[in-house]
């Protein structure tokens, strides 16, 4: 049995019903078409392109007799970019082309990009419109950091009120104009087989990451904007992070892969900051950072807008290659709630569920309500970290940061509630199961683990689980546990362990069964 995730005029996306993580359990499967073989699959999403618009559907996988029957949505019209005069030979410059389809398109037509390699400068999306990339097709940023101008972090209204245009690590920063952008813009679809490639592999973003006074630009960046959906396209070589929804909602990310080397320095696969109900499924992410990192913006931001990250469900994916597959913060000031991350598969991630606030995040800075199940993990290095000592910002190393002494408990003190680890399946770790490290003065509330194993690698190599002052090296430890209120371990198996299965030394209640 499987359902419908997502249909444009000419894509739909399908979810299968199962349990297991993101590989659909029989295998590889045949996809049906109204009876013609449409492709084929072994995730537990598959998506179909090339359909017609206004037109009905029956879709059918093999071994089962269940079919889906849906119609693609109606649109107004079609501006194909080549018909402008887009050359899409990746050396002519396209952005006239580009950017005048899509101020052309009507409202509810489609931009098409065939097949071809389109070199722009930024370009800027609008309402009611989907931008289709055909398979082949890609737009490729230009290379000169002159062509992407300068956004200033802030405007001011009429009556004095401001305006956040551009945001960095969780604060209103100037920053070079993202390479596709949108900025209070509703109803937009981002479809297709084909890639948004911002070619910073050929520029010299990368050769200096730091110091910058103006912010490297996102691949894309969707400022306030409200019902947006990327399906089936790949996002690769960003200057920066990947994707990065800002103060938006009713977002769905659906089968997107997220490609960047391991190297490319803080390029996050997609950032929801400050988001409500983002939807992430079937989408795969290797990147040279955090996959997935769920923020909500530091002090001033938190403060000023109050705004969390609500509602995020995280289903079906594949993780492999970052700094750490699925994270919270440290840009976490507004709070994180309403988490659900379900049926994912992390592969040779250096962490795997990774938590990470610090002192000075602020009293809304509550992350609570999160619960993380049926995960597969092989060759994460440390599967479970819960950090509040992280050394982020300019004090990060200072004492203030990571003194062991309780601090009163202020304004600037965050809160991490509860959290629910359970039926994950961790193999051939290095480090340590688990790091959760709280505040002396503020401790960890509730940590659930229920249905958890760990097993370590015979070769396993000495590593730091979380990134803090004065943290050792660890190898083939057990949990780590210090000032957390309670601990809950229901079924938790341990394989390969050298040393206690359980390294406690702040817990107030300690429930083994």
């Amino acid at each position: 049995m499987f359902k419908k995730l997502f249909s444009s005029s000419t894509s739909a996306c399908f979810e299968f019903d199962n349990s297991n993580p993101f590989r659909h359990p029989d295998g590889k499967y045949i996809i049906f078409l109204n009876g013609v073989k449409a492709g084929e699959a072994d995730t537990n999403v598959f998506s179909l392109f090339n359909l017609q618009p206004d037109t009905e559907y029956a879709v059918t996988v093999s071994n089962d007799e269940f079919a889906f029957r849906f119609k693609t949505d109606s649109e107004t019209g079609v501006v194909d970019v080549r018909a402008l005069g887009a050359k899409g030979d990746g050396k002519s410059d396209d952005t006239y082309y580009v950017q005048m389809a899509i101020d052309s398109c009507p409202r509810g037509g489609r931009v098409l990009l065939p097949e071809g390699s389109y070199y722009v400068r930024p370009i800027v999306l609008k309402s009611d419109i989907t931008l289709e990339l055909k398979k082949g097709a890609q737009l490729l940023g230009s290379t000169r950091e002159e062509d992407y101008p300068y956004i200033p972090a802030r405007i001011y209204n009429d009556d004095g009120s401001e305006e956040i245009m551009a945001s960095w690590e969780g604060d209103p920063f100037d920053c070079h104009q993202s390479f596709v952008s949108a900025y209070r813009q509703r109803n937009i679809k981002i479809v297709g087989e084909g890639a948004i490639n911002g070619n910073a592999d050929k520029s010299t973003w990368w050769a200096t990451p730091k110091g910058r006074k103006v912010a490297r630009p996102r691949l894309v960046f969707l400022n306030k904007c409200e019902n947006v959906v990327v399906h089936g396209v790949t996002c690769k070589n960003s200057a920066a992070w990947n994707l990065h929804p800002f103060f938006s909602k009713n977002l769905g990310f659906f089968d997107v892969k997220v490609q960047n080397p391991y190297t490319g320095p803080n390029t996050d696969g997609l950032d929801p900051e400050s988001c409500d109900k983002v939807d992430i499924v079937g989408c795969t992410f290797s990147v040279g950072d955090d996959c997935v990192a769920i923020k909500s913006g530091k002090v001033y931001m938190g403060k000023t807008y109050k705004t969390p990250a609500n509602r995020h469900t995280l289903r079906n994916n594949l993780f492999q290659d970052g700094h750490g597959a699925i994270v919270l913060g440290s840009e976490m000031s507004g709070g994180v709630t309403n988490l659900t991350v379900s049926q994912c598969l992390f592969k040779h991630t250096d962490r795997g569920l990774r938590i990470k606030t610090r002192r000075g995040r602020g009293k809304d800075a509550i992350i609570d309500g999160v619960v993380f199940e049926n995960i597969k993990m092989e060759n994460v290095i440390t599967p479970l970290v819960v950090n509040m000592y992280y050394f982020c910002d300019p004090d990060g190393h200072t004492e203030y940061v990571w003194s062991r002494k309780p601090h009163p408990v202020d304004e600037g003190t965050p809160y991490i509630g509860s959290f629910r680890f359970k039926d994950i399946d961790c193999e051939d770790c290095e480090c340590m199961c688990g790091y959760f490290d709280g505040l002396v003065e503020q401790p960890i509330g509730e940590i659930v683990l229920e249905n958890v194993h760990f097993g370590f690698k015979k070769d396993a190599k000495p590593f730091k689980p979380a990134m803090l002052e004065f943290v050792r090296e660890y190898c083939k430890e057990g949990l780590y546990i210090d000032n957390v209120e309670k601990v809950v371990l229901k079924n938790v198996t341990f394989e390969g362990v050298e040393g206690d299965h359980i390294i406690e030394k702040n817990c107030g209640e300690l429930v083994i069964e």
